[in-house]
């Protein structure tokens, strides 16, 4: 935008050309900052303090139109005297009430020298405010034909009037605070039906995988209760199995919402490494048995203690196990866990596997929450958990391909605790 536009205008008085030379530069910044400001309401504020500036207003607001109550509400109100805070809190306007009502509802600028003589002010705003409005400039905020609010400039420094200028300029600054509005409510639009979707599709699936669960739970437990009423052993030996199983995996399903709920700082401890790995192994006994699953555990080259959160590392490594289990082969499935010292400041533990693998196609969002290839066999919370568990103790989560053919997934932890920072008299 050329802010040197109005020297060319000839039929302009010294004064007018200084106003719309300073109208022009106020335009110039505010088209600059459109693209830099991400935030709807701070625009906004800025396009207000900038139409007030050039107006010489002592006060300025935006009022913005609200479709589904058909009415108006102040949401910038800016002004060194009265009390803005409750304006936007307190007042809304139908259309055709007030000065912004009528300008609302005709969608044509009003320019009001004496505010407190006209029939239309609306007094309720300034008794709200402790504010005396005298004179009023409100032009209509409009978008492709659709109503989106008023800019108001109140009271011309020095008891002046607002003219023909201010207005043409107010009606310039309307016009872009509308596009802004009306953009930023088609992105939030967007966001909102996209967030809906999502956590519709995640909703779904976790209750898929909830039904799942309770429906064993309820199998197990009538089984089991015909047992017992029956002094059946057999029936009880077959079936506890699988109730045990339906309880651990109802608890890590509670235990993985609980640790994707927040952020947290892992209360870390020295421990033995190959215990909870052994930990690890034996509670899938029962399913190496019958999947008939080769499992290696190596932790031959680890060395002394790691420091970390034993609980939320078990988590981690039950989740990867759990997926290595799903994914071998019914014949010949083999899994491989490896714990060594990376270097002298960090571990790796290895969980591997000779399944398909991971397609390219979906490696990218195999860490997304809720995104699951196992339908409503999986929550899509383990490797996400996973991930930020890992990540809570400053280390990685890497996913390759394993020298099985399967899935390899490397975790780096550090060892040990950090150095404690020297202060300046160390």
């Amino acid at each position: 935008m050329d802010s040197k536009i109005h020297e060319n205008i000839p039929w302009l008085d010294s004064a007018s050309k200084e106003e719309m030379k300073r109208a022009v530069e106020a335009m110039y910044r505010v088209h600059k900052l459109i693209g830099a400001i991400t935030n709807l309401d701070s625009l906004l504020e800025y396009i207000t303090e900038e139409s007030q500036a050039v107006a010489g207003a002592e006060a300025s607001s935006i009022i913005l139109y609200d479709a589904d109550r058909d009415d108006l509400y102040f949401h910038i109100a800016l002004g060194e005297s009265g009390d803005q805070e409750r304006l936007k809190n307190e007042v809304r306007l139908k259309l055709g009430q007030g000065i912004a009502g009528a300008t609302a509802e005709s969608r044509k600028s009003i320019n009001v020298r004496n505010a407190q003589e006209d029939e239309r002010f609306f007094r309720s705003a300034d008794d709200t405010t402790s504010f005396q409005t005298r004179s009023l400039l409100a032009v209509p905020m409009i978008d492709h034909d659709q109503l989106v609010g008023v800019l108001e400039v109140l009271n011309k420094v020095d008891g002046a009037h607002f003219t023909a200028l201010d207005m043409r300029v107010m009606e310039m600054f309307s016009g872009i605070a509308a596009t802004a509005i009306t953009n930023a409510r088609l992105v939030e639009e967007k966001i909102k039906t996209e967030r809906l979707a999502a956590i519709g599709q995640a909703v779904t699936g976790l209750s898929h995988y909830t039904k799942n669960i309770v429906s064993g739970l309820n199998s197990s437990s009538e089984l089991i209760e015909m047992g017992l009423n029956q002094n059946n052993l057999e029936v009880l030996q077959k079936t506890w199995p699988i109730f045990k199983r339906s309880t651990r995996r109802i608890t890590h399903f509670v235990q993985d919402m609980l640790s994707f709920s927040k952020p947290r700082e892992p209360h870390r401890e020295y421990f033995l490494l190959p215990d909870l790995l052994d930990e690890v192994v034996q509670s899938f006994r029962d399913i190496f048995h019958q999947k008939q699953i080769e499992v290696s555990l190596d932790t031959d080259e680890l060395g002394g203690p790691v420091y970390a959160e034993s609980t939320s590392l078990h988590r981690c490594l039950l989740n990867l196990v759990t997926n290595a289990a799903d994914a071998v082969p019914d014949v010949d499935g083999c899994i491989i866990i490896l714990a060594r010292a990376h270097d002298d400041e960090r571990i790796e533990i290895l969980v591997e596997d000779n399944g398909p693998g991971i397609p390219p196609d979906i490696l990218a969002r195999i860490f997304d929450p809720f995104f699951s290839t196992k339908g409503a066999k999986g929550t899509g919370l383990g490797l996400a958990i996973t991930q930020k568990i890992i990540h809570e103790h400053n280390g990685e989560l890497l996913v390759e391909q394993s020298s099985l053919g399967g899935a390899s997934f490397r975790i780096l932890l550090p060892a040990k605790p950090p150095a404690p920072e020297k202060g300046p008299l160390q």
